[in-house]
C-alpha cells in the first residue's frame, strides 16, 4: 500500500460527472513484413491481452487499485498489486468505413466520454480495428492521478520494449490483501503526523519564493495579475460530458528548422502556432480577438526515466499572443511570454502547488471542484491547457507490430472546453485536441488551423512551405 501524493489525490478529487481526468495515448500499428516473417498472421484482442499479460511485471500502475480512507480521514491509498482482468480492461472496438483519420478520431472521442471505474484499476485499452490499409491502433485510457506526462511516456516506453519480455503466468502476480478499516486509519493518522512535521520545510519554502519574487526586477505582466484572470472566450463555460477528439501530424524537422531560423524552441512553436490557429477561431466564434489568452502549460520538475507513477509537474500560466496579427510577431511574442512564465514559476518555486496540496482536505475539495464543474461560468485561472511532451525516439513494436504514429492528450478541467496536446514521435510533431461537445462544431478545425499556422509561419519567414510529408495511417 502507498498513499497518493496530494497532488495525485488533487487530480482525482477534481474528477465529476462532466469533467473526466482520464489521458488518452493513442498507437497506430502496422502489422509489416517483420510482423508477418515473425509468424504474426492476426494482432486481435487476444493477442493484444497477451501482450499486455507478458509485461505487467512492468507495468506497476496497471496493477494499482484506489482504496479510499474511511470518513474521508485522508487522502486515498493505492493497492498496489490488484486482481487485473484483463477480460475487463482490454477490449475491442471498431472504427466505422472509410476508416481514415476523422473516423479513428471518432472513436477515441467516443471511449473518451465515459469515465473510469474507480473500484477497479484505473485504466482501459482499447484494440481499435477497421483503419485503412490493414492497420490498427491501441488506445490507452489511464487516470491523471496515476501518471503525468513524463510517466506516461516512460510508462509507454516500457509497454512498447524492443526487447523480449517473459510471459509469467497470470498466477505469478499475486495480489495484496484488502487492507482493513483500523489499518486505514491508523496509517492516515500516522501520515498526518508527518505531514505536520514537514510543515515548516513547506513555509519556509513558500517564504523562500515570496523574497525571489520581491527581489526580481521582473514583474509579471498585466496578463498574469488580478489574480490570474483569463478574459471570457467561446472555450470557457460549464462543459459536457461529451469529448470529440482530432488529430493532425507535421514534421519535426520541419518545426526544428523553422525554430532555428526564428531563434526559438520547439516549444514555442507550439504555442506560436497554438495562438495563431485560436486567434482565428475566436474571430469565428466570438468576432473579436483582442485580449491575450492565459494557457497552463504543465512543466515537469522530475525528468527520471525510471519514473512511471505519480504526477511531479506544474503548470506555468504563459500568455497566449492570439490578438498580434502578424505571425513573426506572434512567434516572438509567444517566445518572450514562455520565457517570462518560466522565470516567474522559478521564482516563486516549482513545487509550490505541489507541496500545499498535501493539506487539501478530501472532502472540502471534492466539494470544491463539483461546485467548479456545474458552475456556468469560465474558468477563472486559465482559458486552456497546452502540453508539448517528448516522446519516443525509436520506433519501438507491440507484440513485433510496427508502431507508426502516437498520440496523447490531457483532459478537460472545470470551465475550459479545449486542451491541446503535442507529442513527439521520431520524426513527427503529433498535435491532439480534445473538446467537449459544446465548444467547436468540428475539433478538426482547431488541428487544421494549427497546420495552417504553421505554413504561415514558414511563409513569412522565407522558408518553403512544401512540408515533408509524413505517411501516417489516416489521410484526412
Amino acid at each position: 500500500m502507498k498513499r497518493l501524493s496530494g497532488w495525485d489525490a488533487v487530480l482525482l478529487y477534481s474528477e465529476t460527472p462532466n469533467v473526466h481526468m482520464h489521458t488518452l495515448k493513442l498507437a497506430v500499428i502496422e502489422l509489416d513484413d517483420t510482423f508477418a516473417r515473425e509468424g504474426g498472421a492476426t494482432f486481435g484482442v487476444e493477442e493484444l491481452r497477451k501482450v499486455i499479460h507478458g509485461r505487467l511485471y512492468k507495468l506497476d500502475p496497471f496493477r494499482y487499485q484506489l482504496i479510499d480512507i474511511p470518513f474521508k480521514f485522508h487522502h486515498p491509498m493505492w493497492r498496489e498489486n490488484a486482481e487485473v482482468d484483463l477480460e475487463y480492461h482490454v477490449r475491442s472496438c471498431r472504427v466505422d468505413a472509410p476508416g481514415g483519420r476523422r473516423e479513428l478520431d471518432e472513436a477515441v472521442g467516443r471511449i473518451a466520454s465515459t469515465p473510469l471505474d474507480r473500484s477497479r484499476p484505473l485504466w482501459e485499452m482499447y484494440l481499435i480495428e477497421g483503419l485503412a490499409g490493414g492497420r490498427i491502433a491501441v488506445l490507452g485510457k489511464i487516470h491523471h492521478a496515476l501518471a503525468d506526462g513524463v510517466a506516461s511516456a516512460n510508462l509507454l516506453a516500457r509497454g512498447m520494449d524492443l526487447q523480449d519480455s517473459p510471459q509469467a503466468d497470470r498466477d505469478s502476480y499475486a495480489t495484496d490483501p484488502a487492507p482493513t478499516r483500523g489499518e486505514l486509519v491508523r496509517s492516515a493518522f500516522t501520515d498526518h503526523l508527518r505531514q505536520i512535521a514537514k510543515l515548516p520545510g513547506v513555509v519556509r519554502y513558500t517564504a523562500q519564493g515570496v523574497r525571489r519574487v520581491q527581489r526580481s526586477e521582473r514583474k509579471l505582466s498585466p496578463e498574469l495579475t488580478r489574480p490570474f484572470t483569463p478574459p471570457p472566450s467561446f472555450m470557457n463555460h460549464m462543459i459536457d460530458p461529451t469529448r470529440r477528439f482530432a488529430t493532425a501530424t507535421v514534421a519535426l524537422d520541419d518545426v526544428k528548422q523553422t525554430g532555428k531560423q526564428l531563434g526559438v524552441t520547439i516549444n514555442d512553436m507550439v504555442l506560436a502556432m497554438s495562438a495563431g490557429a485560436l486567434r482565428k477561431l475566436l474571430l469565428r466564434y466570438d468576432g473579436r480577438a483582442d485580449h491575450p489568452l492565459l494557457a497552463s502549460v504543465p512543466v515537469s520538475f522530475d525528468f527520471s526515466r525510471d519514473r512511471i507513477s505519480g504526477n511531479y509537474f506544474t503548470g506555468v500560466l504563459v500568455s497566449l499572443p492570439v490578438d498580434v496579427e502578424d505571425p513573426l510577431e506572434r512567434v516572438s511574442a509567444a517566445h518572450a511570454a514562455a520565457a517570462a512564465g518560466k522565470e516567474s514559476n522559478n521564482l516563486i518555486g516549482p513545487e509550490l502547488v505541489s507541496r500545499w496540496s498535501a493539506y487539501f482536505p478530501p472532502a472540502p475539495a471534492e466539494a470544491m471542484f463539483r461546485w467548479l464543474s456545474n458552475k456556468d461560468g469560465q474558468n477563472k485561472v486559465m482559458n486552456l491547457p497546452i502540453s508539448n511532451v517528448p516522446g519516443p525516439r525509436e520506433r519501438a513494436r507491440v507484440g513485433g507490430a510496427l508502431v507508426t504514429e502516437i498520440y496523447s492528450v490531457g483532459p478537460l478541467t472545470a470551465g475550459s472546453g479545449l486542451n491541446i496536446t503535442v507529442w513527439s514521435y521520431v520524426d513527427q510533431i503529433n498535435i491532439s485536441v480534445l473538446s467537449d461537445g459544446k465548444t467547436l462544431d468540428d475539433p478538426h478545425e482547431l488541428t487544421t488551423a494549427m497546420v495552417d499556422e504553421f505554413i504561415e509561419i514558414r511563409r513569412a519567414a522565407g522558408l518553403s512551405t512544401d512540408l515533408t510529408v509524413i505517411e501516417t495511417a489516416m489521410a484526412n
